[in-house]
């Protein structure tokens, strides 16, 4: 039976952004299934609209209206695959809560994504950044994803190394518009060593040896650092990180160790990776407020709209930090969340 989804005209999108930017869609789709997606992509093209696929909200901002079709990806479900020993795998559909994800597996004793909780948005956006927190990335448990490919109108299944995933990076990021995710597969285990690198999960942990540990505790050590250090999306509206952290080759952060000794830093294959919040509150950013957006005052990463800012409003502060923070240290800062800007009519 042809699966239709219903087409809604001028729908509000402050409710589903987490920075809660005031913005609207010319039309608007909640789907619920593959076949939903392939009719509202064919209506849209029909119609010459431009197609938006949005998530939880939680890592875009909208500089203006959209007046092509947006599809809110709602299709859920999450099951247990290839259970086999101490492995098993974890389906889940696009629409699926991240953070609930996460706890569902550790509940279940499965290990792998622990050090992930508390990541807004959905299980279907989460490969597009290569989500990563506490020394884990997606990456290293995403078996395969699968997505409608718009070019020949098919699902197909893209496994870990045909995503091409970088640091919150990913193929999905180069060829923006051409895969629509449907589901995703965890390769998850009862026996992965759980990883406490980071100096923040050392401490909250205590003494506690690796070995009595469960991956639901650790979950819950990373939702109480997450939330000491990071605004709730609910209370005050933000987008998280907004930016990346930047890699510097080894001989320049060695110079600018010399001239800044208390310069965070991780090394990295390919250079050293550098803690973009100590370089923003090195410039006198965090805590900063004027009247509608500002920069969260117990995290210099996390731009807030404090007071029903705009998109512009949070653009031009984010510009404005990026500028001070090269200017200061001679790097250049990348923002992590996409920009949806105005899109015009066909």
């Amino acid at each position: 039976m042809r699966q239709d989804p219903e087409i809604r005209e001028n729908v509000e999108l402050e409710a589903l952004n987490t920075l809660r930017v005031r913005a609207r869609a010319a039309f608007y789709a909640e789907i619920k299934s593959a076949p939903e997606l392939i009719r509202a992509l064919e209506w849209a093209r029909e119609r010459q609209h431009e197609t938006l696929v949005l998530g939880g909200g939680s890592n875009l901002v909208f500089a203006g209206d959209f007046l092509g079709l947006v599809i809110r990806m709602a299709i859920r479900g999450r099951r247990w695959e290839h259970i086999v020993d101490h492995r098993a795998t974890l389906v889940l559909g696009a629409g699926e809560s991240w953070h609930e994800a996460v706890l569902y597996a550790g509940r279940a004793g499965y290990r792998g994504i622990e050090n992930l909780a508390l990541i807004p948005g959905t299980a279907g956006a989460a490969p597009v950044q290569n989500i990563g927190a506490y020394g884990v990335e997606l990456c290293d448990c995403l078996e395969s994803v699968t997505a409608l490919d718009r070019t020949t109108g098919e699902l197909v299944t893209l496994n870990s190394s045909e995503c091409r995933f970088a640091y919150r990076d990913s193929l999905f990021k180069h060829m923006p518009g051409r895969f629509v995710i449907t589901e995703i597969r965890l390769a998850l285990s009862r026996t992965r060593p759980l990883v406490l690198g980071y100096r923040d999960l050392q401490e909250y942990m205590g003494v506690t040896p690796d070995s009595t540990l469960e991956p639901l505790e650790v979950a819950e050590a990373v939702m109480a650092i997450r939330r000491r250090k990071l605004p709730d999306p609910a209370i005050i509206p933000n987008a998280g990180s907004f930016f990346k952290n930047p890699v510097v080759e080894r001989a320049r952060f060695d110079a600018l160790k010399d001239r800044y000794p208390d310069i965070v830093g991780y090394p990295q294959e390919q250079g050293v990776k550098l803690a973009a919040a100590w370089l923003i509150d090195q410039c006198g950013w965090k805590g900063f407020r004027n009247a509608r957006v500002g920069v969260h005052n117990r995290q210099a990463l996390v731009l807030i709209n404090h007071s029903g800012g705009n998109g512009e409003d949070i653009l031009v502060l984010a510009e404005e930090i990026r500028k001070s923070v090269e200017q200061r240290f001679g790097v250049t800062l990348e923002m992590e969340p996409g920009i949806v800007a105005g899109s015009t009519s066909p």
